[in-house]
């Protein structure tokens, strides 16, 4: 229990230190955001698809509603069964565009999808009138899922992160569009939500923002410094990504001032399947560290990008520490000791049990906080609730490391794809929830 005592006050710690941190990333003002900046740039709209019949009209009709003018999308169908291709090519704007993928070569992976997008925008699209003018530089990759809707104002707002010419990836917010139609999908967003506001916040400062799978804006040029497949077949191919482009000497941004958001999970089973497969390619991101200790980089750079490879392996070693601190806790609470155990928590004027809250709940507040701020429509009272209950959620991954575990010495990595449910155009998406 001691062990596992320190290892979560260490953790909440953290989270506090840089939260704190956080809170002096201002980035662009709104005022700053000028048709200028996002006239310069081009951004193409990568979509890959595997089976995403429900949604990808829905998306389409979403990013054609985009005030800015200067993007292309392009929608990677990866040797979908479905009537996906089908969709996409009834459009007639020559803004959409299609490359197909088939067997062998479909479904490699997200990673090779995306690689496969990159190699036709550069040897195809590029010769394109759309892209007359525009240089590497010039050219912002925006990966976004099959269900993503992305805000009226993203290119807007994005737009001015890219002034800086060592910044080679910006990445938005992430939120769930179906965060009330259960408390599964609720606690989903309250994970993005603080996750942005505690650490992603943060982490742009030092700049080395994480990018994500979905809201993911990505300069050519720096693309280019990474060779011909610029994503690899990991899991987590965003997490390995950011990691190679800080390793090169890119800085990576995030801002909150807009968001992507996607659907959440609404059943149990296929949740742990997709976290598995989220915390089995962040095992596999770990062979990345030799690559940050040759880089060289500032340290602080450094220190962040080790802190987040090593974190899964935390989560492992004292996963034994952290039940055994909760089980035994709430043993001596409820067993025949419990008068005994009661008088030492209330020995000191209670600091064993201020200690014991303040380890386990301490970052709730904050959790509360962020959430209320960025969720008017849940109200105060209902995002304390909804924080509490998040650090019990937060446990899910406990096991679930352990699956990954499993999973990677089994070399297992192929992940069964979680059906979508159906979607009706929304030109914006301005709320969520």
């Amino acid at each position: 229990m001691t062990l596992a005592s320190v290892v979560l006050l260490c953790f909440l710690l953290y989270a506090l230190g840089m939260f704190a941190f956080g809170r002096g990333q201002a980035g662009p003002e709104p005022d700053e955001h000028t048709a200028t900046d996002t006239d310069r740039l081009l951004f193409v709209f990568v979509l890959p698809c595997l089976d995403e019949e429900l949604v990808i009209g829905a998306s389409l009709e979403r990013l054609l509603a985009l005030p800015d003018r200067n993007w292309v999308a392009l929608v990677v169908d990866d040797g979908s069964d479905d009537a996906t291709a089908d969709i996409v090519e009834r459009y007639t704007d020559p803004r959409i565009r299609l490359l197909r993928r088939v067997p062998p070569l479909a479904r490699q992976g997200k990673g090779e999808a995306l690689n496969a997008a990159y190699r036709h925008i550069r040897t195809v699209l590029a010769r394109t009138p759309a892209f007359s003018g525009y240089g590497a530089d010039d050219i912002v990759l925006v990966v976004v899922d099959a269900d993503g809707r992305v805000r009226s104002d993203a290119l807007s707002v994005v737009a001015p992160m890219f002034r800086p010419p060592d910044v080679g990836a910006v990445q938005i917010a992430v939120r769930i569009h179906n965060a009330g139609s259960g408390l599964l999908a609720r606690l989903q967003d309250i994970e993005f939500v603080t996750y942005t506001e505690i650490f992603q916040r943060a982490r742009s400062r030092i700049g080395s923002a994480g990018l994500g799978g979905n809201g993911q804006f990505t300069r050519l040029s720096a693309l280019e410094t990474l060779g011909d497949s610029p994503w690899n077949r990991c899991l987590t191919e965003d997490l390995d990504l950011a990691v190679r482009l800080v390793s090169q000497g890119w800085r990576t941004r995030f801002t909150p001032r807009t968001h992507v958001s996607q659907q959440g999970l609404t059943r149990l089973r296929p949740f742990l399947r997709q976290r598995t497969r989220w915390f089995q390619g962040h095992l596999q991101c770990a062979a990345g560290i030799p690559r940050i200790l040759r880089a060289q980089l500032a340290v602080p750079i450094a220190t962040d990008l080790l802190i987040t490879l090593t974190l899964p392996l935390l989560v492992l070693l004292t996963t034994l520490s952290v039940v055994a601190f909760y089980v035994g806790g709430i043993a001596l609470v409820t067993g025949d000791g419990a008068s005994t155990a009661l008088q030492a928590l209330t020995a000191n004027h209670g600091l064993a049990l201020i200690i014991w809250c303040l380890v386990s709940f301490g970052v709730a507040p904050v959790c509360a906080y962020v959430y209320a701020r960025a969720d008017e429509r849940t109200g105060f009272l209902r995002s304390v609730a909804y924080a509490f209950l998040f650090i019990f959620y937060c446990y899910h991954w406990l096991p679930v490391g352990w699956l990954a575990v499993g999973r990677q010495l089994l070399r297992r990595s192929a992940w069964t794809k979680t059906r979508r449910l159906p979607e009706q155009p929304q030109p914006d998406a301005e709320t969520v929830g």
